[in-house]
């Protein structure tokens, strides 16, 4: 039953931070009047469709991200020519739906060879039937149904391209904000659920033989001061200070059961010389006021943004070999570690995970998000657009690059996996 509840909510945490990722492009693309074909989550085989509204909702075999696809991003995929033969159903006189296939079992629709056609700009359609031409109008959202598949037309002026460039910027920038505003809210949670920290304890002594335990240190013992020197929750300027102070006796005062006391300790010096007492630390916490939740739900924000930019860093500086990085799989391992910790350290990891795809994808790579923004940036800057072609190339080769590095770190992980590491 554990293994169970694991992996159900390490799908949870891939599952809502991907849907709200794309949830942002799906919601400011309809607001700004684009026909969002699918919503997707996941890449490959479709394991589960639904169509509400305009939009065909799909979930698809590979978990490894989603896709909003807009009318306009790509080659339109509706195509009626002139000189084909079609039927048409028509409603109050203007055309609903277009059939191109198995046209004697379309009951109630006219038949046809197509004259001209425009489904984009003045969305009318000229058949000749039987040697007379008959002129209609097709309604902005009738539909085209070949081979069992029903796709509603896309006027112009639905088209993402079709879009004023602050429209489309904030269509593409919307899914990274929704997964900032996530990770701030389920920092909030966490800071609710796990309080502040308002001290230093000792969490654990591994080595009964350490300097800690000679000198009668104990877990939970609470740190006040080191050599004279308020701690506070800076366990980072305690290990500077016992450093500092390797085969030199180190005063720590604590307060045990409530009652203060004075304890020295000699720490010995390790490989580098450094001074060592054998303590691995915890930390006493209270409640979160509302206030406080904010601020440290900012400054948790803040950090972890600090601590992804110096990961980008060293991968692009070269200090991260190829083997040391981890794709899905490994990702989807350390979430079911931590899941097994419990919800409030599994909030704060989806936290993580939420800010770390917002920075991600607006990274100015091909194909993701930031590239996209860069191109329309670009358009803005000269007043004109890029060439659709050359921009869906660059997006073409930069997906086709981004699934190749995954296909590597997933090879990598799966190798760990099998070795045990």
């Amino acid at each position: 039953m554990q293994m169970i509840q694991t992996v159900l909510l390490t799908v949870l945490v891939f599952f809502v931070i991907v849907t709200i990722h794309e949830w942002g492009h799906y919601y400011f693309a309809k607001r700004a009047g684009i026909l969002v074909r699918e919503f997707a989550i996941g890449f490959g085989p479709k394991l589960f469709s639904f169509k509400r509204g305009e939009t065909k909702f799909t979930l698809r075999l590979v978990p490894a991200g989603g896709y909003v696809r807009m009318a306009g991003e790509d080659p339109e995929i509706v195509e009626v020519q002139t000189g084909q033969t079609i039927a048409v159903r028509l409603k109050d006189g203007v055309v609903h739906r277009i059939y191109l296939d198995r046209l004697d079992e379309r009951s109630e629709a006219i038949r046809g060879e197509v004259l001209s056609v425009d489904l984009e700009r003045q969305l009318h359609i000229d058949l000749d039937i039987d040697g007379e031409v008959e002129k209609y109008s097709i309604h902005p959202q009738a539909l085209v149904i070949a081979r069992g598949n029903e796709t509603q037309i896309a006027p112009i002026d639905r088209h993402f391209s079709s879009k004023s460039v602050g429209k489309r910027a904030m269509a593409i920038f919307a899914g990274p904000m929704m997964n900032f505003i996530l990770a701030f809210v389920l920092f909030l949670v966490y800071i609710q659920m796990a309080g502040i920290k308002d001290s230093i304890l000792v969490g654990d002594i591994p080595n009964q033989q350490s300097p800690a335990a000679m000198a009668n240190l104990q877990v939970g013992d609470k740190i006040v001061t080191v050599n004279g020197e308020a701690i506070g929750v800076d366990f980072g300027r305690m290990i500077d200070i016992i450093a500092e102070n390797s085969n030199k006796p180190v005063d720590i005062r604590i307060e045990r059961d409530g009652v203060a006391q004075n304890i020295s300790v000699t720490p010995l010096p390790d490989e580098a010389g450094d001074g060592k007492i054998g303590v691995a630390p915890s930390y006493g916490t209270r409640s979160a006021g509302f206030g406080e939740t904010f601020t440290a739900a900012g400054t948790l924000m803040k950090d972890m943004t600090v601590m992804i930019f110096d990961g980008l860093k060293m991968l692009v500086t070269g200090q991260f070999k190829l083997d040391d990085l981890g794709g899905p799989v490994r990702t989807a391992e350390v979430t079911a570690e931590i899941a097994q910790q419990g919800i409030v350290q599994l909030t704060s990891w989806t936290a993580v995970l939420s800010l770390y795809l917002g920075i991600f994808n607006l990274l100015p790579v091909p194909a993701l998000d930031g590239s996209r923004l860069l191109f329309i940036g670009l358009e803005a800057v000269r007043r004109k657009p890029i060439n659709p072609n050359r921009e869906a190339f660059v997006h073409f080769i930069g997906f086709a690059m981004l699934m190749l590095l995954m296909l590597v770190v997933t090879y990598n992980d799966i190798l760990r996996l099998i070795r045990g590491e």
